[in-house]
């Protein structure tokens, strides 16, 4: 059976190799993105279709849904630290001497919860109005969500918590739902220019096997836990660092 799956963000790094992977298992990919040639390219590439919503906005995610749904499985990859998409500000400081302005403070933690966690529920929550039995929602987390004292990372522990919720709620009608959290994953735009040699030898120095991911070992994860071998993995946190964050 050809499924249909939403991937939001579709237009990254992650975003194309998760497309890729489940183009190539035969499914009838459309991808989402905010930017309309970056979003092209990206259907070029992967052979999805692509869709042009600003997942974060409740009335595009509305009219996205009303020609979409259903959808058998999304995958809620948008988001980004959107500290990166602005220079350096006083709410950037943490010295007590160099306290920020609250106006700045609240303008930075609401563009990052608006970016993570207000477009990962939006969408999923009108994912899952429609989806069939045998469903699937794998949202995106953070390895930042476990050293959470920035907006970013609080945002992210968010979405972790709730898709866990979510699972619960879903649950009975057949569709599970869990969070893939990367760690540094290289060949993104995520740091936007922003990555130091010195800061990038110290992530991967970090991990266990010495190397940087890749998209394509996030995209092995979200496949797996959108087949049916993964129909009893529900509610899980799964983690894709190369053991720089390990868990019991």
């Amino acid at each position: 059976m050809v499924r249909t799956v939403l991937v939001t963000g579709g237009s990254g790094g992650i975003g194309r190799a998760v497309a890729r992977s489940f183009v190539q298992a035969g499914d009838d990919v459309v991808l989402t993105g905010r930017h309309a040639d970056a979003l092209a390219d990206a259907a070029r590439d992967t052979g999805a279709r692509a869709a042009v919503c600003d997942v974060a906005d409740a009335a595009a995610v509305e009219a996205l849904f009303g020609e979409l749904s259903p959808v058998d499985v999304v995958v809620a990859m948008a988001g980004g630290n959107t500290d990166f998409d602005r220079p350096a500000t006083p709410a950037d400081k943490t010295r007590a001497d160099e306290a920020p302005a609250l106006d700045d403070v609240a303008r930075a933690w609401r563009a990052n919860l608006e970016a993570n966690l207000i477009s990962t529920v939006l969408v999923v929550t009108a994912a899952v109005r429609d989806m069939p039995a045998g469903g699937a929602v794998v949202t995106v987390g953070s390895i930042g969500a476990e050293y959470a004292g920035t907006s970013y990372g609080v945002a992210k522990a968010a979405v972790q918590a709730w898709t866990a919720g979510l699972s619960a709620a879903v649950g009975p009608r057949g569709i599970t739902a869990n969070c893939v959290v990367p760690g540094y994953i290289e060949g993104t735009g995520y740091f936007k220019g922003r990555l130091s040699r010195e800061r990038h030898d110290t992530l991967v120095a970090a991990t266990h096997d010495k190397r940087p991911g890749l998209p394509e070992d996030v995209a092995g994860l979200v496949t797996f836990l959108a087949s049916p071998a993964a129909r009893h993995v529900t509610g899980q946190t799964l983690h894709v660092n190369g053991g720089a964050f390990t868990t019991r």
